[in-house]
């Protein structure tokens, strides 16, 4: 995904945790300036949805330096009753591309 597209009115597939969920997935050292921007919210917001995440159960981070590195637990089990048995891991496989079909999305992100 070369740019972001455009904000839409309306309802959309996935709610901004998944959104950040799949940005962490993608690039596990990338700034909450940069989820921000890619996922049209505010850095603030971004916080708060990793604070649900971390709480929860399905993301940790580590502070190397002035930047965070996530790690997402893939084996923790999805939320809503209607998703039973399925866990983190397997949405972000149908969300996050492969490596070698990746866009440079992130290529203003030092790592």
């Amino acid at each position: 995904m070369d740019t972001v597209p455009e904000t839409r009115i309306g309802w959309t597939f996935l709610t901004n945790h998944a959104r950040v969920l799949t940005a962490i997935a993608d690039n596990p050292s990338v700034r909450i300036r940069d989820i921000a921007a890619h996922c049209r919210l505010t850095e603030r917001a971004v916080q708060k949805i990793i604070t649900d995440l971390e709480e929860d159960g399905y993301l940790s981070h580590i502070r190397e330096g002035r930047a965070n590195t996530y790690r997402i637990v893939p084996g923790k089990v999805l939320r809503h009753p209607a998703e039973a048995g399925l866990t983190v891991g397997s949405l972000l496989s149908l969300l996050v591309q492969d490596e070698s079909e990746r866009s440079p999305q992130y290529a203003h992100v030092k790592q």
